[in-house]
């Protein structure tokens, strides 16, 4: 039995004033929105992992609005959840599309103006890539999650892994309760261009440069998709107020690991972007 969007996100539990799907670019693109409480906030906007989707954060936005005051809007990218399908292979440039044409569309789209992005994973390279130009005018600051901004051995391997899984496991029964009909176009576009021999040297450092947004950086220490060098490099790289931070005890997602501890820190330092000059 299919169902549309918004039954997707009903019947996945997300509590949410507002869900549905929006039109963007010929596509349809679940959402889901958690009110402000409080005025003056930007919105925080959360970029999915790769193989995300809006009810992969769980309960994370909802506790995130509720912690911050700000609203929070979560969405799922074209070939997630109960957004539209996609066809594969995915190209090489694939988060400079999702971060030049596909976000801004979105936010326009949802009416956000002043944002703060929160990136996880792929959604992390998917929110320094947008802060180069796309969204700079009105990007108030970014969080990034276990981000990369190059390929590494150590990400090769373990998504080689998945693979196997996928095909061997329950792994796609688990993964389709959230994308439905889209699970094979979740999975096998983020790994098959993960995988494949162009994507080897991907790399982004060389538009690091250019980003000036405040942001903050947080790498778990026992992350399997990326190493420290990850941090190392956008820390060196950025021309902005940036706070970094490796966390023990922590793998390659910690709003699920350890969400009491990031809802705390990305309160503080939402709170403090009014104090940056």
């Amino acid at each position: 039995m299919n169902h549309n969007p918004e039954e997707i996100i009903r019947l996945r539990g997300i509590k949410s004033e507002r869900t549905g799907v929006l039109a963007v670019s010929k596509r349809q693109i679940e959402y889901a929105r958690y009110p402000a409480s409080k005025v003056g906030l930007p919105v925080i906007v959360l970029l999915h992992e790769g193989l995300g989707c809006v009810s992969m954060w769980r309960d994370f936005p909802e506790r995130l609005a509720a912690q911050t005051g700000a609203e929070v809007f979560a969405y799922s990218r074209p070939g997630y959840g109960g957004s539209s399908p996609v066809e594969l292979p995915r190209p090489v440039e694939y988060m400079h599309v999702e971060a030049l044409e596909v976000l801004p569309w979105v936010l326009d789209a949802a009416d956000i103006g002043e944002c703060l992005l929160v990136g996880h994973s792929d959604g992390g390279s998917i929110a320094l890539i947008s802060a180069v130009d796309a969204l700079k005018s009105h990007m108030r600051g970014l969080v990034l999650l276990a981000a990369h901004v190059f390929n590494e051995a150590i990400t090769v391997a373990n998504i080689e892994a998945a693979t196997a899984a996928y095909a061997s496991t329950y792994m796609k029964e688990k993964l389709a309760r959230h994308h439905g009909d889209n699970v094979d176009v979740a999975f096998s576009g983020w790994s098959g261009v993960w995988l494949s021999p162009g994507f080897r040297d991907w790399n982004i450092e060389s538009c690091l440069s250019r980003i000036t947004t405040p942001m903050l950086v947080i790498q778990g220490e026992d992350d399997i998709y990326g190493t420290l060098a990850q941090v190392d490099a956008i820390r060196g790289g950025v021309a902005a107020r940036i706070e970094t931070e490796v966390w023990p005890a922590c793998g390659h997602s910690p709003h699920r690991e350890v969400p009491e501890r990031l809802l705390a820190r990305i309160d503080i330092f939402l709170q403090a972007l009014d104090q940056v000059v």
